[in-house]
């Protein structure tokens, strides 16, 4: 698409299954910067080794830090918010963790 070429898209949440897989959509589109946005430094360095892209620049931050999201968003063109906690049980014993993430995580961007 040619809205997307030589534009800087952040992916929050990015190395999470719906992260993972929309990054690997927007791969093929002529970006000149995915960054991945993710608590998981783990994740991001397995994917850092099985993409092996110089596109792809990996952040470590979690959406509830004002500061972290500040620095990822700089110079961005397009967000794509996929940082949720997504699993059911988990957000029911820990609702207000689950709002901080879901609710106001995407009020920051």
């Amino acid at each position: 698409m040619d809205a997307f070429k030589n534009k800087i898209l952040l992916i929050t949440g990015g190395t999470g299954s719906f992260g993972n897989a929309v990054l690997d959509q927007f791969l093929d589109y002529g970006l000149k910067e995915i960054r991945n946005f993710s608590r998981d430094e783990k994740k991001q360095d397995d994917m850092r080794n099985r993409l092996n892209n110089p596109t792809v620049k990996f952040y470590i931050g979690d959406v509830r830090d004002t500061r972290a999201v500040d620095h990822a968003v700089k110079g961005v063109d397009y967000i794509f918010h996929a940082a949720a906690l997504k699993q059911v049980p988990s957000s029911e014993f820990f609702p207000i963790e689950a709002v901080r993430t879901n609710v106001l995580g995407a009020k920051m961007l």
